[in-house]
């Protein structure tokens, strides 16, 4: 059974795009992701800029609130930016739940993007580790 996880962010444009980004990529066929936010707004074109840079590609993703969205149908949830205290309880009482609260890049530099980036690189490829489980091909 292939675990799924929701990246949750305030805006669910940067942290949370870049996040949903990796992890379909380096757990593909491990783990099923989306993200969303506290409330919508768009993919920033600075996030997609940064992880264009490396080869992945986020700018068909959507920013979404995360009232479409219903907490048991996740077996993980991971807010990026210290929002879990906003969140309501069934997405805090998940069988994961992390708050890694990063820093927010937006109307930061492009190195600070490219830092964030990097960092949710690393996060999310330890989590990925901890949680997914082999599908059969």
């Amino acid at each position: 059974m292939t675990k799924k996880v929701m990246f949750v962010c305030k805006r669910n444009s940067c942290r949370s795009q870049m996040a949903e980004g990796f992890a379909k990529t380096l757990g593909e066929g491990k783990i099923e992701v989306t993200s969303s936010g506290l409330e919508s707004s768009r993919v920033h074109p600075t996030a997609v800029e940064v992880m264009e840079e490396i080869g992945v590609d986020i700018s068909h993703q959507t920013s979404d609130p995360v009232s479409d969205f219903q907490a048991e149908d996740y077996d993980a949830v991971i807010s990026l930016c210290g929002c879990g205290v906003n969140l309501p309880e069934g997405w805090v009482l998940r069988e994961v739940f992390e708050d890694w609260e990063l820093e927010d890049p937006d109307g930061k530099s492009l190195e600070t993007f490219r830092s964030v980036r990097d960092e949710i690189k690393a996060r999310v490829s330890k989590l990925i580790e901890a949680i997914a489980t082999e599908v059969p091909a």
